[in-house]
C-alpha cells in the first residue's frame, strides 16, 4: 500500500491559492467565455502529468459567443469497475459590482475567508475535485476505475453549450457507473437545530421557465383605456402570485425526512406536518412545493406612452414526477385571461437516482469519519444541475459538495459577497478526496 501521509495543511494552502486564481477568471454568464478557465485546468493537468486532457469546444456558432469551451481530463485505472466522473461547471452567474465588499473577481482571502463569485458555486468543488485527483496521480494509488474530471460551460444559463452540447455531440463522454456533481452541501444547522448535516442530492426538481406576453392597444398616457397591456400582465401576475399550490411529499424526499424524524429534528412527516413546515420555512417549500418566481419584466418605451406589449418571465421548478405540459394548463387556468400568451422558454426534467449504492454507503462512512456526529440526508435539489442528463441516462448521479455552510455564507450563492472559509475547503478536500480514494482502490 503507497505511503498515504498527506500534509493536509499544505494541500489547503495549495487549494486555497488555486481557488483564488480560479475565481480572478471572469467566467460570467452571459457570456461566459470558459475557454480561459478550461486552458488554466489544463495546464494544471498536464503539469502534474496528466496528458489525457481534451478540450470540446462548442463556440463554433458565434451568434452565441465565442470561447464557450468544455474539458475533460482522465486519469485512467485498470478498467475492471466504469468510470467515476467528477463534475463541476466553469461559469458563474453576473454580479452587480456596487453591493459587493470587495471585487467580485479578485479571489482575495481576508481572515480566513476566500472571497468571489464562484467561490460556492462551483469553482471550489472544482478545486476539490481537481486536488483529488492529483493527490492520486501524485502517490500512485491504484484504481479500479478512470477517474474523469469533466469541467462543462454555460450551467448557469441551463447548459446549452454544457451539458447538452456534450449530449448531443459527444454522448460517449456520458459513459460512467457514477458522477459527483453539486446540487447539495453540508449545513451547520438544520431546520432549526445545531446539527451538521450533508445534504447528497439523489435528484432535483425540473426547471420550467415561462414568458408571459399580453399584447394590447397603444395610447396616449392621458387617456386611460381597458386594453392597456401592461395592466394585464401585472393582473395576470397578481394572480400567479396569489396561487396556493398543494405541498407534495414526493417518494424522493422519504428519505430526508424519515432520517429528520428519527432524528428528533422534526416531527413525523405526516401531511399536516409538513404543511406546518412548509407554510414557516422557505427551503421546506421550495422542496415540498412546485415554485414560481418572477425574475424580469418588460413594458413601455415612454412616460407617457400606453405600452402595445408588455412580457415578464416566470422561473417554475417543479417536483420530480411533475407534468409540465399539465402545469402550464394550471397556469394557463389561474390567469384566467385568453390575452395573455404563455411561451415555453426551457424545461427539463429528471428521473432520481438510487441512494442504495456502494457510492452512498462510501459517502456515509467518510462523512461520519471526518464529522461523526453529521447526518447524511438523501435530498432532492431545489436548483436544477448538470446531474439530470447524466440521470436521464440511467447513470447514478449525486449532488454531494463536502462543506459546512452557516445560514449566512449560503445565502450568498448567487448572491453579494459569495465567500467560502478555508476551513471548509480544507474539509471537503479530505472528505472528497477519501470518497474517491475508496470508491476506486
Amino acid at each position: 500500500m503507497p505511503d498515504l501521509r498527506i500534509d493536509w495543511d499544505a494541500i489547503t494552502d495549495e487549494a486555497t491559492q488555486l481557488l483564488s486564481d480560479f475565481i480572478r477568471i471572469d467566467t460570467s454568464n452571459p457570456p461566459g467565455r470558459e475557454a480561459d478557465a478550461c486552458e488554466w485546468l489544463a495546464g494544471i493537468f498536464r503539469r502534474e502529468g496528466i496528458d489525457d486532457v481534451q478540450f470540446y469546444d462548442a463556440s463554433d456558432d458565434r451568434e452565441h459567443g465565442a470561447d464557450r469551451m468544455n474539458l475533460v481530463a482522465t486519469l485512467s485505472g485498470d478498467g475492471s469497475k466504469p468510470p467515476l466522473i467528477l463534475l463541476n461547471h466553469t461559469d458563474v452567474v453576473p454580479v452587480e459590482r456596487q453591493y459587493w465588499d470587495f471585487d467580485p473577481f479578485c479571489g482575495t482571502v481576508v481572515d480566513g475567508v476566500i472571497y468571489g463569485r464562484g467561490a460556492i458555486d462551483m469553482k471550489s468543488m472544482g478545486i476539490m475535485e481537481l486536488m483529488a485527483m492529483l493527490i492520486i496521480k501524485r502517490h500512485r494509488l491504484p484504481q479500479t476505475r478512470d477517474i474523469v474530471y469533466m469541467a462543462l460551460a454555460d450551467e448557469e444559463a441551463g447548459g446549452e453549450w454544457g451539458i447538452e452540447w456534450v449530449e448531443r455531440e459527444h454522448p460517449e463522454l456520458l459513459d460512467a457507473e457514477y458522477v459527483i456533481n453539486e446540487g447539495g452541501w453540508g449545513n451547520a444547522e438544520v431546520f432549526g437545530t445545531r446539527r451538521p448535516s450533508f445534504s447528497c442530492s439523489i435528484s432535483e426538481k425540473g426547471p420550467l421557465w415561462l414568458r408571459l406576453v399580453a399584447e394590447g392597444r397603444p395610447g396616449h398616457g392621458s387617456v386611460p383605456h381597458p386594453d392597456n397591456a401592461l395592466e394585464r400582465l401585472v393582473r395576470a401576475l397578481g394572480r400567479v402570485q396569489e396561487w396556493s399550490r398543494p405541498v407534495t411529499a414526493v417518494p424522493e424526499l422519504a428519505g430526508f425526512f424519515d432520517r429528520l424524524y428519527r432524528h428528533n429534528i422534526l416531527p413525523e412527516p405526516t401531511q399536516p406536518a409538513l404543511e406546518e413546515l412548509a407554510g414557516s420555512n422557505l427551503v421546506a417549500r421550495a422542496i415540498l412545493t412546485n415554485t414560481i418566481s418572477t425574475t424580469t419584466a418588460r413594458a413601455g418605451v415612454k412616460h407617457n406612452v400606453i405600452p402595445g406589449i408588455a412580457e415578464a418571465t416566470l422561473d417554475c421548478r417543479l417536483l420530480p414526477g411533475q407534468d409540465a405540459e399539465a402545469f402550464i394548463e394550471q397556469v394557463r387556468e389561474v390567469i384566467a385571461d385568453p390575452k395573455v400568451r404563455i411561451e415555453t422558454v426551457y424545461v427539463s426534467c429528471t428521473p432520481a437516482s438510487s441512494a442504495q449504492t456502494e457510492l452512498f454507503g462510501i459517502i456515509e462512512e467518510v462523512v461520519h469519519d471526518h464529522v461523526e456526529e453529521a447526518l447524511v440526508l438523501p435530498s432532492v435539489s431545489a436548483g436544477f444541475t448538470d446531474s439530470r442528463v447524466f440521470r436521464s441516462h440511467g447513470i447514478t448521479s449525486y449532488g454531494f459538495i463536502p462543506i459546512l455552510l452557516e445560514q449566512d455564507e449560503a445565502m450568498t450563492v448567487h448572491g453579494h459577497n459569495e465567500r467560502i472559509r478555508v476551513e471548509n475547503l480544507a474539509l471537503g478536500l479530505q472528505i472528497l478526496f477519501e470518497t474517491v480514494r475508496r470508491l476506486c482502490s
